[in-house]
């Protein structure tokens, strides 16, 4: 199980609040530095992955009211000695008994919020490195298409610009954090709307063939693709909640969003409307299954706000968003389903 440092920057006189909360949640160790000339004195507080959400939530509910305090989580490669897993704060607890004597149910392995909201604020962001990734990743896809290179195509895959975006609103519902759905609905607007003016521009002016196996290939689309997105956007969702972001390059490559939408502007491009129909289902099948994917997971894994107020409009949320890519989805299975027989 993975380890973390949190240290607490807080007044001296919550140090023994601090202590006494590390305490309670089972903490492997912890240790304070020396006052500071501002009266705050940090304290480092060493736990497994699946203690730190709990630990956090209990420390910022009693220095909400403080002026100068922080929090800062630090990943831990390694510690001597080694922790024992059968501490009371170990890696195979699942269940802690809360302060009125009821089983609270702890999700391990998943990273807090704040690191998963930091990592999602990114994806969300719409600024020259997003547009920069988005051009390059579209004409990569589009010389691997049209060449029929699948080692060009999933170059372009790998670097998944609009990944991000689909991932953030789907925490953002989470949350029932408006303004970061807000922010990841524009991203990925602009996300795709370049792609498909860069690879129409292609198709329309350079003569280019597009009979290539790959690029007929993404103009096919049936319902086993539906099984194949929501499976590939769980475990994207997992490898991040889990911290383990190096298995979301096989998810970039399983439900890809770049070539069907690079496929769709070439057609559209080159005046081939029955072609880009198909490619426009695979990619609007894609951008559905990971946003519903990415929210049964990040349900799933316990991923909520912290005070009652905010899980109370993020209820709300989570109802609307699913109920939304829910319908989108009956329709486009719809689509399918009547795109075969005719």
């Amino acid at each position: 199980m993975p380890l973390r440092i949190v240290e607490i920057s807080a007044p001296d006189t919550e140090s023994e609040t601090i202590e006494k909360i590390a305490e309670d949640q089972g903490a492997i160790d912890s240790w304070h530095s020396a006052k500071n000339n501002d009266g705050r004195r940090t304290t480092s507080i060493l736990v497994h992955l699946d203690q730190q959400q709990e630990l956090m939530d209990e420390i910022q509910k009693k220095l909400h009211n403080e002026k100068k305090w922080r929090i800062a989580v630090i990943p831990v490669e390694a510690t001597i000695p080694k922790p024992d897993v059968s501490d009371k704060g170990g890696a195979n607890k699942q269940e802690k008994e809360n302060g009125n004597g009821k089983a609270k149910k702890i999700v391990s392995g998943t990273i807090t919020r704040e690191e998963l909201y930091t990592e999602m604020e990114k994806g969300a962001r719409l600024d020259l490195n997003f547009i920069f990734f988005v051009i390059i990743s579209a004409l990569v896809a589009a010389i691997g298409l049209v060449r029929n290179d699948i080692a060009v195509i999933i170059g372009a895959m790998v670097i998944a610009p609009l990944l991000g975006p689909n991932l953030a609103l789907a925490f953002g519902a989470a949350l029932g954090d408006r303004n970061l759905m807000i922010a990841a609905v524009k991203t990925n607007a602009a996300g795709l709307a370049l792609t498909l003016l860069i690879s129409a521009l292609i198709g329309f002016i350079l003569p280019v063939s597009l009979d290539s196996a790959e690029l007929l290939s993404r103009t096919e689309v049936g319902l086993e693709l539906i099984v194949l997105a929501l499976a590939s956007g769980a475990a994207g969702v997992l490898s991040v909640t889990t911290g383990m972001s190096g298995a979301l390059v096989g998810v970039m490559v399983a439900v890809a969003l770049m070539p069907p939408a690079v496929a769709m502007g070439l057609y559209l491009g080159d005046g081939l409307t029955s072609q880009a129909y198909g490619a426009g289902l695979i990619l609007a099948t894609n951008i559905i299954c990971i946003n519903l994917a990415a929210q049964g997971i990040f349900f799933l894994r316990g991923i909520k706000p912290r005070t009652w107020y905010e899980r109370k409009k993020s209820v709300q949320s989570i109802k609307m968003n699913g109920l939304f890519w829910l319908v989108l989805l009956g329709i486009i299975v719809l689509l399918i389903v009547l795109r075969d027989y005719f």
